[in-house]
């Protein structure tokens, strides 16, 4: 059984049930789920995952103060405490009294503001632009399971996804320093000689491009751990992530860096292929700088768009 489906399944067994008998007139304002860091919460732990973090529990969110009290709280998290301990077959682990980091308890605006820096889901461009997108990411996955009153599922939607003139910042900087890396600096470091810039020129490409086919899909890229399960796991170019693999673990032999070059142009084309089918370039080329700074120029809010093009980096 698989992280989320366990929470949900002890939520359902236990800790439904318990709120129900013990806080019915406190459960509508209460949500729970699972989300956050960890394999699990992403769907993808495995037989490896279980060696740490891997038992039965979920998250229980509360509203404001103004709503359930310090005292409610505290009694939440007893009552959380003492579900069952052991559940499919497994222990839980033990828990700090406000029910640690991953599990338990937790205020709604104090989880967000940890994540995303945000206690409602509204941000200014700059908190955008600034926010590490793993952490958007670690915001919105996993999956709620009840929401009395709906405040958890609207601010995960409202961080669901960037804004399209964020997003289009982003990406701008993703193409400029592709076209920078693999397109023109990767050759002019090997004919100098020096193969460790050029080594580096690669892995610049590589991030980059994995960071434009998660934009270009509306999609946060995750830590980077979980970054090629995801991304082959994407609608568009998903095809990308297994080239991106090979240009990061192949050397740069004469043979090979020819190839490699190919391999970054080929991708470079689709690229450009999808951002014109997306209507996100005017540029008529085949040189990713050009639609880095065309793409930025689709930029609707004026502020966002005259920020330097690697504002977003």
């Amino acid at each position: 059984m698989k992280g989320l489906e366990l929470a949900r399944a002890y939520f359902e067994a236990c800790g439904l049930p318990m709120l129900r008998e013990r806080f019915p007139d406190v459960l509508p304002l209460l949500a729970a789920g699972l989300c956050g860091s960890g394999s699990e919460c992403f769907g993808y732990d495995d037989g490896i995952s279980r060696d740490h973090d891997f038992d039965p529990g979920f998250l229980l969110f509360l509203p404001g103060e103004d709503q359930v009290s310090r005292r409610q709280a505290f009694l939440l998290e007893r009552a959380y405490a003492g579900l069952p301990k052991e559940f499919g077959g497994l222990t839980r682990g033990m828990m700090q009294p406000v029910g640690g980091p991953r599990r338990g308890v937790v205020r709604t605006k104090e989880f967000f503001t940890s994540h995303a820096g945000t206690a409602d889901g509204h941000m200014t461009p700059a908190q955008w632009l600034a926010t590490p997108e793993h952490a958007l990411a670690e915001a919105v996955n996993g999956a709620v399971f009840f929401d009395g009153c709906g405040e958890v599922t609207a601010i995960r939607g409202a961080l669901a996804r960037y804004p399209e003139d964020v997003r289009r910042k982003k990406l701008a900087a993703c193409l400029l320093l592709m076209g920078q890396s693999g397109q023109y600096n990767y050759a002019r470091c090997l004919k100098h000689g020096e193969t460790g810039a050029a080594q580096l020129a690669v892995h610049e490409f590589a991030q980059n491009a994995m960071h434009a086919v998660f934009l270009l899909n509306g999609r946060y890229m995750p830590f980077y751990k979980w970054a090629f399960r995801a991304m082959r796991e994407l609608p568009l170019l998903s095809l990308h992530a297994e080239l991106i693999e090979y240009l990061i673990t192949t050397d740069n032999g004469e043979e090979m860096a020819e190839e490699k070059q190919n391999v970054m142009e080929g991708m470079a084309s689709d690229l450009i292929d999808e951002l014109q089918r997306q209507d996100l370039t005017r540029a008529v080329c085949g040189d990713l700088e050009k639609h880095a700074y065309s793409v930025n120029d689709g930029i609707e809010d004026g502020e966002i768009r005259n920020l330097h093009i690697l504002a977003a980096v």
